[in-house]
């Protein structure tokens, strides 16, 4: 349940950050960025309730994918193999750092 809530922790942080970078030309769009970076922090703090740090902090790391995928969705940043291929390599990076027996 914790690695889930970091995962979701990331998405909230990484779409706060999304509208952030839109709320320069209106500010409603920053309250917004601040209340999902908000519950985003909410989420993180009960993550780390559930899970060892060193296992839920690295999920984090989701935030670096959904960037990517808003920069080609809503911002016009064109999603390359060298970017794919370090997507990847986080995605790999994390599940081994998160992954307990």
């Amino acid at each position: 349940m914790g690695k889930a809530l970091m995962i979701v922790s990331a998405f909230l942080t990484a779409t706060g950050q999304l509208f952030w970078k839109w709320g320069h030309t209106n500010p409603l769009y920053t309250a917004i960025g601040c209340i999902c970076y908000a519950l985003g922090a909410l989420f993180m703090i009960k993550s780390f309730s559930l899970e060892k740090l060193s296992v839920a902090y690295p999920l984090m790391c989701f935030s670096y994918i959904f960037a990517f995928v808003y920069g080609d969705l809503f911002l016009g940043e064109h999603f390359t193999i060298q970017k794919a291929v370090a997507a990847l390599l986080l995605g790999i990076g994390v599940t081994m750092t998160s992954y307990e027996k």
